[in-house]
């Protein structure tokens, strides 16, 4: 994979401005036959170099932090080719790296954009030292050969290992003032995006918790319980049938305390939960004024795509 100039300054650009995720655009010009329409990227480094050198890892909204040293990351924009494995993929909060010395500030890394290429990849960030404001390639991304599990609607790429480039090293080797050098360890990746057709909505932010459900506005219909963990997952709505512009809540039991669970709305995934530490989860979405009329499906999945269930409800014309 041709690799990008690792440090090109941006001239003139203050630091809020060039964490801005809305500023992550296509580099190459290139399209791809699908948009990312919503999805997500963790970040975990528990069993990165990181830990050895004292360094931990914190996050600022619309990112969230989730047990066992992950992060996650909300994808705000990009696209994919889910037969070549070809991804680029714009990644919404910044990662703060907080190090062992109480005097050094944390290190700020915005713009995240994961780009994948031919079985190769690249973890890019946007950051400022002494002042000035740049965007690195941070760490090579291998895929170890892995294909993505393609579903409908969605793409998923498991164990990516991110390693340091030799900028990326010199940048924390700079800021920390310990010794990092190229291919040190900087945790592994795992990225599902969406990739349905027609305008989707922007992912809300995660939730640190699962929320209460919340009283429906529409009139109240006999609610739908989940039946406790059995040999798998389970999802059910609050509302059978309700009328198009209304608000449904999804619930779902079964899935591992902590687990991160994907929404998805007529095979369109659009959100994110965490499971609480009874593996359940809500999540409350709107149903658009342009909804059509009769079934649609609502499909809890785990990051793997390995485990997860199906509920439907139905949309009804109005009175």
């Amino acid at each position: 994979m041709a690799k990008r100039p690792g440090a090109a300054a941006l001239a003139g650009g203050a630091l809020l401005a060039l964490l801005c995720p809305g500023l992550a655009t296509a580099q190459d010009g290139e399209t791809f036959p699908r948009e990312v329409s919503g999805g997500f990227a963790s970040w975990a480094t528990a069993e990165a170099e990181l830990t050895d050198h004292g360094v931990s890892v914190d996050v600022t909204e619309p990112a969230v932090r989730g047990s066992g040293d992950r992060a996650w990351f909300p994808a705000t924009g990009g696209g994919t080719d889910p037969e070549t494995g070809d991804a680029e993929v714009e990644l919404a909060g910044t990662a703060r790296l907080t190090g062992s010395v109480a005097s050094a500030q944390p290190l700020t890394l915005g713009g995240l954009r994961l780009e994948l290429r031919g079985g190769e990849g690249a973890l890019f960030a946007r950051t400022a030292v002494d002042g000035e404001a740049r965007e690195l390639a941070l760490a090579d991304v291998a895929t170890d050969d892995a294909s993505p599990a393609v579903r409908t609607g969605g793409v998923t790429w498991t164990g990516l290992r991110a390693s340091l480039t030799d900028d990326g090293a010199r940048l924390l080797s700079r800021w920390s003032g310990q010794r990092f050098t190229a291919g040190d360890g900087l945790g592994r990746l795992e990225v599902t995006v969406g990739t349905g057709s027609g305008d989707a909505p922007e992912l809300p932010d995660p939730p640190a918790e699962t929320p209460q459900p919340s009283p429906s506005a529409t009139a109240p219909e006999k609610r739908q319980t989940a039946p406790r963990r059995q040999s798998g997952p389970s999802a059910a709505v609050a509302h059978a049938g309700l009328v198009a512009g209304g608000e449904q809540e999804v619930s779902g039991a079964g899935f591992e305390p902590g687990e991160v669970v994907l929404v998805a709305i007529d095979e369109d995934t659009r959100y994110q939960a965490v499971a609480d530490e009874e593996g359940r989860i809500s999540r409350a979405f709107p149903v658009y004024a342009t909804a059509a009329e009769g079934a649609h499906s609502v499909e809890l999945y785990t990051v793997s795509g390995e485990r997860g269930a199906v509920t439907r409800f139905e949309v009804r014309a109005s009175d």
